[in-house]
């Protein structure tokens, strides 16, 4: 058993290298945004400035944090319009676990609300608009973004190859110690 954990330890630091070297490929890894950091979704969390400061891309996930217990629940909304006026009653999709994964498959816009009533007309909602995803070297076009309150904003410079690389290395870290366990 000795030998064989050798084995496993050197593709684990092969992996791990290719991980990190990943824009050699011309490949890039999803990132996973936990949406309002670590307060979650909650009225104090100031969504529209976490989406203003965030370039989500095609490929990449965020993460809704919130107390299930509550019959709390987060809905995706058809457009702009149900968005603005917190109109819940035709929601694309309804999330309830808690603890919901959302993979942002393609370009565009996205709408998503508490699904209380209340809570949408607090401010407990969130725009995020999603880029195309960009090959190693290249650049995304940033669009101006308005925020809730109808206020301009400008987006942060897009995200680095760095931090793929980082979240890719962060996951084999993972998946090596359930793995070694």
């Amino acid at each position: 058993m000795a030998g064989s954990s050798w084995v496993y330890l050197g593709l684990l630091v092969s992996l791990t290298a290719l991980a990190s070297t990943d824009n050699a490929f011309g490949t890039t890894v999803s990132v996973q945004h936990v949406v309002g950091n670590d307060q979650g979704l909650d009225l104090s969390s100031n969504l529209a400035a976490w989406s203003i400061n965030r370039i989500l891309q095609v490929g990449d996930e965020i993460w809704f944090a919130y107390s299930a217990t509550t019959e709390d629940s987060i809905m995706e909304l058809q457009s702009k319009q149900e968005f603005e006026s917190c109109n819940l009653s035709n929601p694309i999709k309804l999330y309830s676990k808690g603890f919901d994964k959302v993979r942002l498959h393609g370009e565009g816009a996205r709408y998503f609300s508490s699904g209380k009533l209340e809570e949408c007309e607090k401010g407990l909602k969130l725009h995020v608009e999603v880029m195309p995803k960009v090959k190693p070297g290249g650049s995304i076009s940033l669009k101006k973004v308005t925020d809730i309150d109808g206020e301009t904003a400008a987006l942060a410079p897009g995200t680095s190859g760095s931090s793929h690389a980082k979240a890719s290395l962060l996951v084999l870290f993972v998946l090596a110690i359930i793995f070694w366990c």
